[in-house]
């Protein structure tokens, strides 16, 4: 039997042959043999291609505000496996995390369990224990299949639908939209977080008799001339709202959707507009253009796909940096390099390259990469061995006034994060 977290999480990814395995009956009998616990009394899952992240920071943030104990499981982690599950705000221990890890070895016997699903059943475990609230459960791949749809959930979230683990989700939007409402249920609030979501997302809510509410239509975002204020909008109610500390444009659209779920729960848990306002400017999550200071300014972001780099480059094209660009890049071998990069080519004067063969089993070595890129991109790019490698080059090449950017992957900002630790970089 493993005895520290990081046997544990050794002998995981040894359990199962394959690293994804979508499916529901495997993980949902071991939940059955543990007791099926609900982790709490009121449960909203999200999911989404981009966005669940800091829509779950906005949750958490604004339930807190308002007295509730909550619980928060999101993947994948930066730094710590311990990131993942979160009771009242602290992260679960290494002892708790092992106590939920031995009661799910000994009720699975025969059943084999991936990496991903061994950690939603001990996150669902601790939560039943931790006398919550409230449980934010963060979607990992999709929603009909994915581990975390073995919960009915009270209110479901669908922050944004666009390409991404096309050899999983389908190679459309229609495709990916109906996987991902999986996770709506008849009768219970479904939340879409954008104003044009795929036909296939909105049918399927129908089929299932959810109570949909889309944004735009039910609920909106109003942005006006003012830049430190906006206005969420629904139901005959209009809130004024502080900016979130969380910068990018996309973030009003997730802090509109984290708050129509609220709406939408709100004979259940109260109506709190104090809470609301509070936890749009406390809500905090890591690498989302996390910036940190000096000469050069570094940002670091997950962006990991082209909705995501779209939207990095609408940040970019407001805030620019006052001399070059520098972006270290890094990606995994089943992401679409030409739609992220070509989304960012023209905010980027240089790109270093960053091999992420050494993180992962999906990670492209900068060689593989670089053979990718678009050829503009390809004349102003640069192979380094991995992320430590390709920032030690940049900000040698820097001068005061540039940015660098790193993204392209959790791996490069988890990299790059131990790297402002390193240089004792403070935040800007």
């Amino acid at each position: 039997m493993p005895s520290t977290l990081a046997d544990w999480l050794d002998h995981q990814q040894r359990v199962h042959p394959r690293a994804i395995a979508l499916g529901l009956d495997r993980v949902r009998e071991v939940w059955r043999r543990l007791g099926a616990p609900a982790p709490a009394p009121v449960v909203v899952t999200i999911g989404g291609t981009n966005g669940k992240g800091s829509t779950v920071a906005f949750l958490e943030a604004m339930l807190a505000a308002a007295g509730k104990r909550v619980g928060a499981y999101t993947s994948p982690h930066l730094l710590r496996y311990n990131e993942r599950v979160r009771v009242a705000g602290n992260d679960a221990g290494d002892a708790e995390l092992i106590g939920a890890f031995e009661r799910i070895e000994a009720v699975r016997a025969e059943i084999e369990l991936t990496y991903f699903e061994y950690g939603t059943l001990a996150a669902l475990w601790l939560f039943a224990q931790a006398g919550l609230d409230v449980a934010v459960l963060e979607v990992g791949l999709g929603g009909r299949l994915d581990a975390v749809n073995i919960v009915d959930a009270d209110a479901a979230i669908v922050t944004t639908v666009d390409l991404d683990h096309q050899d999983w989700l389908g190679n459309d939007r229609g495709s990916i939209g109906r996987e991902k409402a999986g996770i709506f249920r008849g009768g219970r609030p479904a939340i879409v977080g954008e104003t044009d979501p795929p036909r296939s997302l909105v049918e399927h809510a129908r089929h299932v008799g959810a109570d949909l509410r889309v944004s735009g239509r039910d609920f909106a975002v109003e942005r006006g001339g003012d830049t430190q204020r906006w206005r969420w909008r629904g139901d005959g109610i209009a809130l004024d709202l502080p900016m979130p500390r969380l910068a990018a444009p996309c973030q009003l659209d997730n802090a509109a959707a984290a708050i129509a779920a609220l709406h939408a729960l709100r004979g259940r848990l109260g109506w709190n507009e104090a809470a609301i306002r509070q936890g749009l400017v406390e809500a905090r999550i890591g690498a989302r253009l996390q910036r940190f200071g000096g000469a050069p300014e570094l940002v670091v972001d997950v962006a990991h796909n082209p909705q995501a780099a779209r939207v990095l480059a609408e940040w970019l094209g407001g805030a620019p940096a006052a001399g070059r660009a520098l972006a270290v890049f890094g990606a995994l071998g089943d992401k679409d390099v030409r739609g992220i990069v070509g989304a960012l080519a023209g905010h980027v004067d240089e790109w270093l390259l960053a091999g992420l063969d050494r993180d992962s089993p999906r990670g492209l070595d900068a060689t593989a990469l670089r053979a990718l890129l678009p050829s503009g991109a390809m004349a102003r790019a640069t192979a380094h061995a991995d992320v430590a490698a390709a920032l030690d080059a940049a900000f040698a090449r820097a001068a005061a006034g540039d940015r660098v950017l790193a993204f392209g992957s959790f791996f490069v900002a988890a990299a790059a994060l131990e790297f402002v630790a390193r240089r004792r970089l403070a935040p800007a």
